[in-house]
């Protein structure tokens, strides 16, 4: 701090940080993310760095997180005690512990609040609320809109700046949108790039570790491929826990190009009010699937989804048959009839998907592997941002590892349309003699 604190009680003297811990602490910006790789300090500087604001701004409000009470418990109440120590008093202590409301109450008026979030649903708990400093812990563990919706109690009239902190690695349901803001700094209308500020770290930036437990380098070395460069070195690229790494530009787009009026035609949905979206997908004499279009679009009643629909799909297109997710066929409890039967009758006839999950994606990994002329089964078009974005993204379920996880859910919408068609049997064009014409990139 380049101040003396303003409490006038017992003096508290943290540990020395280390260098890129130390950026953490000056940062100035709204929103500062630190870590990349494990072992860098993270969930450290966070506990420092709330108990030097609790004592150098009096009456501040701050809040800390982590996804579940057990790790909250563990890698912060306790250990933020411990470095309190004896300090503890209603009357001269500098500090007492709450554990009704899980907070930390200081002298000089300042509180502490630890939360959980075990679920989206637990964010009306904070709503309402205004914080001056908010730490997220392990961020990627925590969904975009949840970041949003936690961050819209940073406010307060309170002359403190308002802060948000960060921590995290690679990884996890939360890796894109961290990913996005803090490392590609690809922001979207309203995000303004001077507040986001990224300090990365290794195990080699925290040289206390590397003296107290220099085994611990070579547990990491030790990790799992498909992880090691995430955990290791804090490598963004690499999505940890990725369901369908297989799957990349390089190896399953191609070049749109005009599709032969013989191959037949197919539409797969995934519809809800939040979401429509609609793969459009042809397959040629080899049975070799092409995703040539996609859309999706919030907010669509059943007319206007099965209107946008027929709108995107060309009057010279044969469709053969749209797919669908079962729910779709529940009758409506104040009309009696189904989201299908509205579908079709508003033109965009149904045929009904299989729902079954690990099977389903395991049908899309036979799909996206390599057949006997070493092309893979299933491509997509190079229009198709989405797709590559959302089904990139998709990672495995902790609690179920064959399984996909079902959050962030904004991704998995075009991911189940794409599962309902690989799940379904479909026919190929008839297959053509002469010179097979090779549509796909090189």
């Amino acid at each position: 701090m380049s101040e003396r604190t303003k409490y006038d009680g017992p003096v508290l003297y943290l540990p020395r940080p280390n260098e890129k811990q130390r950026q953490f602490f000056l940062s100035r910006c709204r929103y500062t993310a630190y870590g990349g790789a494990r072992g860098g300090g993270k969930t450290w500087a966070v506990r420092c760095k709330a108990l030097a604001g609790a004592l150098h701004y009096p009456g501040i409000r701050i809040l800390i997180l982590r996804r579940t009470y057990p790790e909250l418990e563990a890698t912060l109440i306790q250990p933020m005690l411990d470095l309190l120590g004896g300090m503890e008093g209603k009357g001269e202590g500098i500090y007492h512990y709450h554990a009704g409301s899980r907070s930390l109450r200081f002298g000089n008026g300042s509180v502490i609040r630890f939360g959980h979030l075990q679920s989206s649903g637990a964010i009306g708990e904070y709503q309402g609320q205004e914080f001056d400093w908010i730490f997220m812990d392990e961020a990627t563990h925590f969904t975009e809109w949840e970041f949003r919706a936690i961050a819209a109690t940073l406010r307060g009239v309170r002359g403190i700046p308002k802060r948000f902190y960060l921590t995290c690695n690679p990884g996890g349901v939360g890796h894109m949108w961290v990913k996005r803001l803090f490392i590609d700094r690809n922001f979207a209308p309203g995000e303004e790039g001077a507040d986001y500020a990224f300090i990365p770290a290794t195990v080699e930036d925290n040289q206390a570790l590397m003296v107290g437990s220099p085994e611990y380098v070579k547990l990491l070395d030790l990790l799992p491929e498909d992880i090691r460069p995430a955990h290791r070195y804090g490598d963004w690229s690499v999505l940890a826990g990725q369901y369908f790494p297989e799957f990349s530009r390089d190896s399953h787009s191609y070049i749109p190009f005009r599709l032969p009026e013989s191959w037949p035609k197919y539409r797969s949905i995934d519809y809800g009010l939040d979401m429509l979206a609609c793969l459009w997908v042809a397959v040629d004499g080899k049975g070799r699937s092409y995703v040539y279009r996609e859309w999706k679009e919030p907010g669509l009643i059943v007319s206007r989804a099965a209107e946008r629909i027929l709108e995107l799909t060309g009057e010279d297109e044969d469709i053969r048959y749209t797919i669908a997710p079962p729910d779709l066929w529940a009758r409506q409890k104040d009309t009696g009839r189904t989201m299908a039967e509205l579908f079709g009758a508003c033109g965009v006839g149904l045929v009904k998907a299989d729902s079954s999950r690990v099977q389903g994606w395991m049908a899309v990994k036979e799909a996206l592997a390599p057949g006997p002329d070493g092309r893979p089964g299933l491509v997509v078009s190079q229009d198709c941002r989405e797709l590559f974005h959302d089904l990139g993204a998709l990672c495995r379920d902790q609690a179920n590892p064959s399984d996909c996880a079902k959050e962030p859910h904004e991704i998995t919408h075009i991911c189940d349309a794409l599962r309902y068609f690989c799940q379904s049997r479909v026919l190929g064009a008839e297959e053509e003699q002469g010179e097979e014409r090779v549509y796909l990139l090189e």
